[in-house]
């Protein structure tokens, strides 16, 4: 009996020694570097800068800004797929990073009433998020999207193009709906307004704008419904309003312009005109463009180097042609390449939604006479002067006088004897120009209107039968881990390929 007292005493203490060493251990296994909770207002300051961070830089190439003599790097230009993720960039870092983070931010915001600005703001990038994926790919995981965590959802189920454009317009149309000026907002948390809900109201509506036009192809009568919509609540048509990215110059990376610095590391970073590892310069298409039509663009955006330092000269700008095969030319040196001085600065702001853009749009709406306040010839004046403006936010080598601005405009003025044909080539080879470097945007409205008119490249050896992509890809791991939902996408869609047409394309 004494000693099984004394075993039951030993354990006694035993485990209050235990107990004892748990509460230290506890306090140990606390990391005081980590939140227990996360902040909606900062995971939605990182949901912004993937959104804007997230690009297919191919397209740069596709849309005949730039290319190369070297096959792996011109893949958008000569239309060459061998190796590497670019196609699958957009789709790929969306979810595990955007829209993933944006879900956890309207999570965070669901519950508190007070909070319902922040949560209509999120709503709105959301809806942003998703349709630059959608766009791109058409079919995608949207309604069981990033749901693996709180549904346990690991194969999510592809939804129709025209399902999710639905959704997200009625989304958005609700997010503006709930905007409360007596509530807070995200403040400095807020890359984009600093939490301005009258600003974010004309994002919004000049994002119902943008995704109203891209209907017109598929559905013209619901695309009218939901321009109209936009109009009437009222889209961006001040420089004050645009919407943009300010980065910083140093410090880490995804505080640095996230196009330039790509461009910078892929090609320009010696800033010598010969050693560019990709081989990159302007394409002769947008150079030759630039030139013919005299614009003041040109010297802000192109410099050929002579003796190693970089001119503007105008009459010295030169693009080079995308037939190319796989030799540096012997003059590489005297083609142009972008300004290190406003493309290339890593402080360069990243336009996400700018007034050029908005008063495009509502040229065409005037065309088409869904918008009778102001003319077509008006608006895309409007448009034009605008995209010359906002070079200004490049800094001092961006500004264009006005006196540039209204000479240009006035030598390219909309016609407006032409027909509606010729007038919508006209306004969209404007909006190449003046969207540029926003070359996905650009391309999303070359493949709805088929302006600008540029001329496929069909280098040998291309995958697309010389033709120019209509569709990005859908990475592999879909088809490995995803296969039954992957499968009935491709058989709704048409193949995973280049040129299936998704629904914004039929």
């Amino acid at each position: 009996m004494k000693n099984r007292f004394h075993k039951i005493a030993a354990c006694l203490v035993a485990l209050c020694l235990l107990q004892s060493c748990s509460q230290g251990l506890e306090e140990l296994n606390v990391n005081p570097d980590a939140s227990s909770a996360a902040s909606p207002d900062f995971v939605f300051t990182k949901a912004q800068y993937d959104a804007v961070g997230n690009m297919i830089t191919g397209l740069q190439g596709t849309m005949q800004y730039t290319t190369s003599y070297n096959d792996v790097a011109s893949w958008g230009s000569k239309y060459i797929f061998n190796q590497g993720t670019a196609p699958y960039t957009v789709f790929s870092n969306a979810y595990p990073n955007e829209i993933n983070e944006i879900g956890e931010v309207i999570r965070g915001l669901e519950k508190d009433p007070a909070l319902v600005n922040k949560l209509a703001i999120a709503k709105i990038w959301r809806v942003y998020s998703f349709s630059k994926v959608t766009d791109l790919y058409g079919d995608i995981p949207y309604t069981q999207a990033v749901q693996g965590y709180t549904s346990s959802v690991f194969k999510p189920a592809y939804d129709p193009q025209k399902d999710i454009y639905m959704d997200l317009l009625n989304e958005l149309d609700k997010a503006i709906a709930m905007f409360d000026a007596s509530k807070g907002t995200f403040g400095a948390a807020d890359l984009i307004y600093g939490g301005d809900i009258t600003k974010w109201k004309k994002f919004a509506y000049s994002l119902m704008l943008r995704m109203g036009m891209r209907m017109t192809k598929p559905d013209v009568a619901l695309a009218e419904t939901w321009v109209k919509k936009a109009i009437a609540g009222g889209p961006i048509l001040e420089d004050a309003d645009l919407a943009k990215i300010t980065y910083m110059a140093s410090g880490q990376v995804i505080n640095q312009n996230p196009l330039a610095y790509w461009m910078l590391n892929s090609d320009y970073l010696k800033a010598d005109g010969v050693s560019n590892p990709e081989g990159g310069k302007y394409y002769d298409t947008f150079i030759n463009y630039l030139k013919k039509t005299n614009d003041p663009r040109l010297p802000v955006l192109s410099v050929v180097y002579v003796n190693g330092k970089p001119s503007t000269d105008v009459s010295i700008q030169k693009g080079m042609p995308a037939n190319i095969a796989n030799s540096k030319p012997a003059d590489f040196v005297t083609y142009s390449e972008p300004n290190q001085n406003t493309i290339l600065k890593l402080n360069s702001p990243m336009l996400v939604m700018t007034n050029a853009e908005a008063n495009f749009y509502l040229a065409e709406a005037a065309m088409r006479g869904w918008y009778t306040a102001k003319s077509a010839a008006t608006l895309y004046d409007q448009g034009l002067k605008a995209a010359m403006r906002q070079w200004a936010l490049f800094g001092s080598d961006g500004v264009i006088s006005q006196a540039n601005i209204d000479a240009y405009a006035s030598a390219n003025a909309l016609v407006t004897t032409a027909t509606m044909a010729k007038q919508m080539e006209q306004l969209y080879t404007q909006f190449w120009v003046s969207i540029f470097p926003n070359s996905q945007e650009v391309f999303l409205n070359w493949r709805r209107t088929g302006y600008p008119a540029l001329v496929p490249n069909n280098y040998v050896g291309n995958i697309t039968g010389g033709q120019i992509f209509r569709r990005m890809l859908y990475p592999a791991l879909e088809e490995n881990l995803n296969r039954e939902n992957y499968n009935a996408a491709v058989a709704r869609q048409g193949e995973n390929n280049f040129l299936s047409r998704i629904w914004l394309d039929k």
